[in-house]
């Protein structure tokens, strides 16, 4: 029997039994529709055309039992501790092994080759070896799909994907901590999956890869943001965490989408990491999100979202599954969207956005270039307890670089790029809270998102470069005394606070304790005139 290509590379890389199991490369969306439809349980179709599909037992990330392999040619440049737990090269062998074992059981495979990077001087070929269609669809839909032509001169991966999530990882193979392994291999160019049908780890594996890679190999800066583009060339590029608004401000109808979530910064522009979306559907509604809701449709996938049996209709408000209900659309299902998502012109404006609860830092302030890398390094925001009985304080919350469970390289070496591109490229950096004002949750009212655009607009009209600024104390922020379409007095938190200034001074001070707190992990391999860019306490 006559064997392709991609299954010779499969046979002499992996030992995948091409004589025993079907592998269907790249098929189209409707075989992957109909093969989940027939061979995976949990799968149909919603009324508007997407594939509903179920992630199994996990329902969102595994971060503690991601482990990359500590090996000579990558050990010196990686970042050690809690974020990438060190994994020796022969326990890998052991998971792939097992992996491959498990897919050479399958009656058939999935193979999608596509690219990772829209900008071709710095994209890579990423293979994703799947048991389940879902898996497969889902990453036709994260990655960038080659034209017919791309894949005739495809040639061999640069990196590969050896996803058998169904099957556990034995949990008493050395470094293991679960039946559940998210392993990634420089040295090899490979990432095994076992225990997890969570599609998401496949994504974010991805970006770790290219999180190193592109700062390491080519010195260009991964970023874990959104970017959107004018339609005079100037772009900008929003940072946040979950609850901040990074999703809903970047979408800016007067705006073209360059990406949502993963981009590079090169010495050509910026790129988009990603050829689709993987956006949140708990309390999806077409009023509030409408590019999103009419983006699942045919194509689409959604994840462990609930249905009427009987009409396929999908309610968005139902989180009995999980909170975590995902949909992944390529990204031209997004009408604003700029294809190909690339851009000649360096970002403008650097926009971090926080959803601060405590009610004290400002709606906007403008950062200086070391303010810049100490609150991107920080990467504050504050999470609201929930919903149980007696919680109501607000919870602080430090991710570095806005996207720490994805970090490769220590974060003040990505800060330290962005701001020489800043620096380099004349752009502005500014700070958003799209939280509390008048007080803490609870007291205070949330500012509304009418004003958060007015503030976003006045950035990207030059209002705000131009304007007059006053200095915040304790933070040392300098924040605009005015600002189109905002209510003056909400510019400076101390102004609207509701209750006696004593508790306002406390509730300001207490939470700059937290960021000089939490930056004394990070304050050794800094830069000092960063360390004293935060906040000064009183004494």
């Amino acid at each position: 029997m006559l064997h392709t290509r991609v299954e010779e590379e499969l046979h002499e890389n992996a030992h995948i039994d091409y004589d025993r199991v079907d592998i269907q490369w790249n098929p189209s969306v409707a075989q992957l529709y109909e093969d989940a439809l027939k061979y995976e349980t949990g799968s149909a179709i919603s009324s508007t055309g997407a594939l509903v599909t179920a992630s199994g037992i996990k329902t969102g990330r595994s971060p503690k039992d991601k482990r990359i392999v500590d090996e000579p040619g990558s050990t010196n440049d990686i970042w050690w501790g809690p974020v990438n737990t060190k994994l020796p090269e022969h326990v890998f062998l052991i998971n792939r092994e097992r992996a491959v074992d498990y897919l050479n059981t399958r009656s058939r495979i999935y193979v999608f080759d596509g690219f990772a990077g829209w900008d071709p001087k710095y994209r890579i070929k990423v293979r994703v070896v799947s048991a389940r269609a879902y898996h497969s669809l889902f990453m036709r839909n994260m990655l960038i799909r080659p034209t017919p032509q791309e894949l005739e001169t495809y040639g061999s991966p640069d990196f590969t994907i050896y996803n058998a999530g169904a099957f556990p990882a034995n949990r008493y193979t050395t470094g293991m901590t679960s039946t559940t392994s998210v392993s990634i291999n420089f040295h090899m160019n490979e990432m095994v999956i076992l225990g997890t049908e969570y599609a998401g780890e496949m994504k974010k594996g991805v970006f770790t890869v290219m999180h190193y890679l592109m700062p390491v190999k080519h010195n260009v800066l991964s970023l874990h943001s959104s970017a959107n583009e004018g339609s005079n060339g100037d772009v900008s590029i929003f940072f946040g965490l979950s609850g901040t608004g990074k999703t809903t401000l970047s979408a800016d109808p007067k705006r073209f989408l360059i990406g949502d979530d993963e981009h590079c910064w090169s010495d050509h522009g910026i790129f988009n990491i990603e050829g689709g979306c993987y956006a949140k559907c708990i309390n999806l509604s077409s009023e509030k999100e409408p590019e999103i809701f009419n983006a699942i449709r045919f194509g689409s996938v959604l994840e462990n979202v609930v249905y009427d049996s009987h009409t396929r209709v999908v309610n968005y408000d139902d989180s009995s599954l999980t909170e975590n209900t995902r949909c992944a659309y390529p990204i031209e299902y997004i009408p604003n969207a700029k294809i190909p998502c690339i851009s000649s012109d360096h970002p403008k404006n650097i926009i971090l956005l926080t959803c601060d609860a405590y009610g004290v830092l400002p709606p906007v302030s403008k950062l200086s270039s070391s303010q810049a890398m100490y609150h991107f390094i920080s990467g504050y925001t504050a999470k609201i307890a929930g919903t149980e009985e007696g919680v109501t304080e607000p919870e602080a919350t430090f991710s570095a670089c806005f996207g720490q469970p994805f970090l490769v390289l220590h974060p003040y070496r990505y800060a330290k790029m962005l701001a020489d591109k800043m620096e380099h490229h004349k752009a502005d950096a500014w700070l958003i809270n799209t939280g509390w004002n008048g007080g803490a949750y609870g007291v205070g009212e949330r500012i509304k998102l009418k004003y958060s655009r007015a503030i976003i607009d006045a950035i990207h009209s030059g209002e705000l470069t131009k304007a007059e600024y006053e200095n915040y104390d304790v933070f040392n922020l300098q924040i605009p005394k005015s600002c189109s379409g905002v209510p003056t007095d909400i510019l400076n938190p101390s102004k609207t606070w509701k209750g006696p200034q004593e508790t306002f001074t406390k509730t300001r001070d207490s939470l700059a304790a937290r960021f000089v707190e939490n930056f004394k992990l990070y304050q050794e391999q800094t830069d000092s005139e960063v360390v004293h860019s935060g906040p000064i306490l009183p004494k």
